[in-house]
C-alpha cells in the first residue's frame, strides 16, 4: 500500500478510469452534503491565505499490467462518493462554459480542456471514455449528462438531483471561485497492490465507526469484494441486485431481515449493530454455507419470504389476511421462525393448509399472551429457538407440541385463562382493541366489517357525573360496577352513532334510530336482547364474546399420549429454559420492584433483552451488563464494568473483584426500595453506556 497526499486535480489528470466496482452501494450524497461542499469549495477559493483544504481518501487498486494504448482501470475501494460529487460539480462547470462562451476562465482555459483533463480520455469511444465509471443506472446516468444525451426513464436520481443542484448553482460571477476552490482540495491518495493488500481489512478500517456504511452494505462488500470481477458481477445479477430491488423503497429493512435470517440459522438473535460481525463468523462456521455463491443464494431465498411476510408483498389473498394479522399485532419477532417455515412450505416439506394453520397458530400465541397479560421480553428468544424444536417427519404436529410445551412466561394460555383474562381486560385501552372487535364481529361473516368506519360505543357511558336513570339501571352498587366494568369487553361495541348515542339511557339507546335494536353488527346482538343493562347483562355477554373469541384465536390441540413422547423429546435433546417464576424470592414486594426495575431497564435502549439464568437474571445488549440475583430483602445487581470508570457520588457500588460472585463483572450494589431506583439506574445506565462504547 502506497499512501501520499496530493491535490484532488492531480488524481484524474492523465489516461486513467476510476470505476466503481458493482459491489460497491450506488452514490447517496444528499443535497445537504452537496450544498456544504459548495460552500467550502468557494469559502477556499475566496481566501487567498488558505493553500488547501483536504477533504478525505480515495482509496483504489493499483492497475494490472496492461499494454500502454489501452486505459489503466482503477478500481475504487472507498472515496467513491466524493470522486463523484466533485465530478458532478465539474461536469456542470464545462457545460456552463460550453453554453456561455463570453465567460473566460484564468489562463483562458477552454471548456474542452477541463472536460478532457479531469472527465474524459481523448479519443476513446467506448466505456474506457469516461474517467469516471460508475455502477448500474448511477453508470447510465452519468455517461448520459457527460455526452449531453437527454436523461429519461429510469434514471438515478441522486446523480440527476445533484448534478442539477450544481448547474443551478453556478454563475459569470463564482465559477472562477469554483475552480480556484478546486484546485486547492487535498486528498490522501492510496494506491492498493493486487495479492499484497487485503482490500476487505482496509476497507473495514476505513469504515470502523459503522456510521458510512449499513451492516447489509458492509456484507455485500465482504461477500463480492474478493471475487474476479466476472463472478462478482454474476452473483450480484443473479442474487443480491434482485434481492434489493424486492426490498424497493424498504431498503432500510434489508439489515434486519440479515438479522432474522442469522437467528434463524443460529437461534441466537444478534445484535443489529453487529449483523456484519455475526455474518462473518456464521460464514466461517462449521454450519456456515460451503461456498459464496450458495452464501449468497441463500440470502437471496430467504429474503423473498421476509419481503412477503414482513413488507406484505404475499399474493396469495389467504396467506396475506393472516400475515397482515400479524404485522397488524407487531410480532417481528417472528420472523426468523415464518421464513423458515415458508421455505419449507415452498420446498413442499409442509402443505398450504399446514402453513395456513401456522401462522394462525403464531397470532393465536402472541394474543392470547397479550390478553393474558404476559410480558412480551421473552418472545424474541422463544420464536428464535422454536425451529430447531421442530422433527421433520411429524413436522406440524412436532410445532405443535412445542408451542403446548412451553411454560411459565413462555406459555400458550389455555381457554380458561385466556376467557377469564378478556373478560376482565381494560379492552378499551388495548393497543390491539380494533383487530379484537373487529374479529368478533367478523366470525362467520363473509361480508367483512371494517372496524375503523366505526368508532367504540360504551353501552354504560364514560360520563363521570353518571346519571340518575343509569345509576337506578346499575343498582345500588353502581359505582362498583362502573368501575369495574367500564372498559371491558361486555360493555364494549362498535357503533356509526356514536354521538347520537352518547350518555343517553339504555331503553333510548336501544330504542333511537341507529340504536342496538337495528344496528346490524352481530356484536349488538345481546345488547338488543338485553331488557336492563346492569352487571348481569355485561357479564353474560363478556362470557358470550369470551367464548367466541376462544374459537378464533384457538390454541393447538394433541393428544397427551403424543404430547408425551414429544415431552421425552424435550427433556433429552433441549436445554432447561427458566423463567420469572423460578426465583424463590422473587414474590411479593420484592417481585414489585423488580417488574419497575426490569421495565426501566428495558427501555435504556431498544437492543436491551433479558435472559432468565439458573442463578441470576440477565440483561443484555451485545452481552450482559447487569445481571440480578433475587434475595429475601432486596436485589442484589452485578454490574460488567470496571469499578474504576463508575461514577459513583452516593458511594453505593462495592469491588467484588476476584470474590467469585453469581454474574458478570466487578461492581456490585443492592436494590431494596423503589425509592432507590433512580439512584441505581444511573449506575445501571453508565454499566450500558461502557459496553455499548466497547462494541
Amino acid at each position: 500500500m502506497k499512501a501520499t497526499q496530493a491535490l484532488f486535480l492531480n488524481l484524474l489528470d492523465g489516461k486513467k478510469q476510476f470505476t466503481v466496482p458493482i459491489y460497491q452501494r450506488t452514490y447517496s450524497w444528499q443535497m445537504g452534503e452537496c450544498e456544504k461542499l459548495l460552500k467550502d469549495i468557494i469559502r477556499v477559493g475566496s481566501d487567498e491565505k488558505q493553500i488547501s483544504h483536504f477533504i478525505g481518501s480515495i482509496v483504489y487498486f493499483n492497475p494490472d499490467n496492461s499494454p500502454i494504448t489501452s486505459v489503466p482501470e482503477l478500481l475504487v475501494i472507498d472515496g467513491q462518493q466524493r470522486l463523484t460529487t466533485i465530478s458532478l460539480l465539474l461536469l456542470a462547470m464545462t457545460h456552463f462554459l460550453k453554453k456561455n462562451d463570453t465567460v473566460k476562465m484564468n489562463n483562458d482555459e477552454s471548456w474542452e480542456e477541463m472536460q478532457e483533463t479531469y472527465l474524459v480520455n481523448k479519443h476513446r469511444k467506448d466505456d474506457s471514455k469516461f474517467k469516471l465509471l460508475l455502477t448500474r443506472k448511477d453508470k447510465d446516468t452519468y455517461t448520459n449528462l457527460v455526452n449531453e444525451i437527454p436523461i429519461a426513464g429510469d434514471c438515478s436520481k441522486q446523480v440527476l438531483d445533484n448534478y442539477s443542484y450544481f448547474a443551478q448553482n453556478i454563475n459569470a460571477g463564482n465559477i472562477k471561485t469554483l475552480y480556484t476552490g478546486i484546485k486547492k482540495l487535498l486528498i490522501v491518495d492510496v494506491i492498493l497492490e493486487r495479492d499484497k493488500d487485503n482490500p476487505q481489512l482496509i476497507f473495514e478500517s476505513l469504515n470502523s465507526t459503522g456510521l458510512d456504511l449499513s451492516q447489509a452494505d458492509l456484507i455485500r462488500n465482504f461477500i463480492l469484494m474478493g471475487l474476479e470481477k466476472d463472478i462478482q458481477e454474476n452473483l450480484y445479477d443473479k442474487y443480491w441486485y434482485p434481492m434489493e430491488k424486492s426490498f424497493g423503497e424498504n431498503i432500510g429493512y434489508l439489515p434486519a431481515f440479515i438479522r432474522d435470517y442469522l437467528t434463524m440459522k443460529q437461534s441466537v438473535i444478534p445484535n443489529i449493530g453487529l449483523v456484519y460481525e455475526t455474518y462473518k463468523g456464521f460464514l466461517q462456521s462449521v454450519d456456515g454455507p460451503k461456498s459464496i455463491e450458495e452464501a449468497v443464494k441463500s440470502l437471496y431465498q430467504y429474503s423473498q419470504y421476509f419481503v412477503r411476510i414482513a413488507l406484505l408483498k404475499e399474493q396469495d389473498e389467504s396467506l396475506l389476511k393472516r400475515i397482515k394479522e400479524i404485522a397488524q399485532m407487531r410480532i417481528d419477532v417472528a420472523y426468523p421462525l415464518l421464513i423458515a417455515v415458508y421455505a419449507d412450505y415452498e420446498e413442499k416439506v409442509i402443505t398450504f393448509n399446514e402453513f395456513v394453520e401456522i401462522l394462525d397458530m403464531v397470532k393465536n400465541y402472541v394474543f392470547r399472551r397479550a390478553i393474558c397479560g404476559i410480558p412480551t421480553n421473552s418472545l424474541n428468544t422463544t420464536f428464535s429457538t422454536l425451529y430447531k424444536r421442530i422433527k421433520r417427519e411429524t413436522y406440524f404436529e412436532s410445532l405443535k407440541a412445542a408451542f403446548l410445551l412451553l411454560d411459565g412466561n413462555r406459555r400458550f394460555p389455555n381457554d380458561t385463562e385466556f376467557s377469564e383474562s378478556l373478560i376482565v381486560k381494560d379492552v378499551y385501552n388495548f393497543r390491539s382493541r380494533n383487530y379484537l372487535l373487529e374479529s368478533l364481529e367478523n366470525r362467520n361473516r363473509k361480508e367483512l366489517v371494517n372496524a375503523e368506519n366505526y368508532t367504540i360505543e360504551h353501552i354504560l357511558p364514560q360520563n363521570e357525573n353518571l346519571s340518575i336513570e343509569w345509576q337506578t339501571e346499575l343498582g345500588a352498587n353502581w359505582e362498583k360496577i362502573k368501575e369495574k366494568y367500564l372498559h371491558t369487553l361486555g360493555n364494549l361495541t362498535l357503533t356509526a352513532y356514536n354521538s347520537e348515542l352518547s350518555d343517553r339511557p339504555f331503553s333510548y339507546k336501544k330504542t333511537i334510530e341507529g340504536g342496538f335494536n337495528n344496528s346490524p353488527l352481530n356484536l349488538n346482538e345481546l345488547v338488543r336482547q338485553a331488557s336492563q343493562w346492569n352487571e348481569e347483562a355485561i357479564l353474560k355477554r363478556a362470557n358470550a364474546l369470551a367464548r367466541d373469541a376462544s374459537q378464533i384465536w384457538l390454541r393447538p390441540v394433541l393428544e397427551n399420549e403424543r404430547l408425551e413422547l414429544y415431552k421425552d423429546h424435550e427433556k433429552s435433546h433441549e436445554e432447561t429454559v427458566w423463567t420469572i417464576d423460578h426465583y424463590e424470592h422473587l414474590n411479593g414486594e420484592i417481585l414489585n420492584i423488580y417488574n419497575q426495575f426490569a421495565k426501566r431497564i428495558l427501555n435504556i435502549d431498544s437492543s436491551v433483552r433479558v435472559e432468565y439464568k439458573k442463578l441470576y437474571i440477565a440483561f443484555k445488549a451485545v452481552t450482559n451488563f447487569v445481571d440480578i440475583v433475587p434475595q429475601k430483602k432486596g436485589l442484589r445487581l452485578t454490574l460488567n464494568t470496571e469499578f474504576e470508570k463508575m461514577r459513583d457520588p452516593k458511594g453505593l457500588c462495592k469491588n467484588v473483584a476476584g470474590l467469585g460472585r453469581w454474574g458478570n463483572g466487578d461492581v456490585e450494589l443492592r436494590l431494596e426500595n423503589v425509592n432507590e431506583l433512580d439512584d441505581v439506574m444511573e449506575l445501571i445506565v453508565q454499566a450500558f453506556e461502557h459496553q455499548m462504547e466497547l462494541a
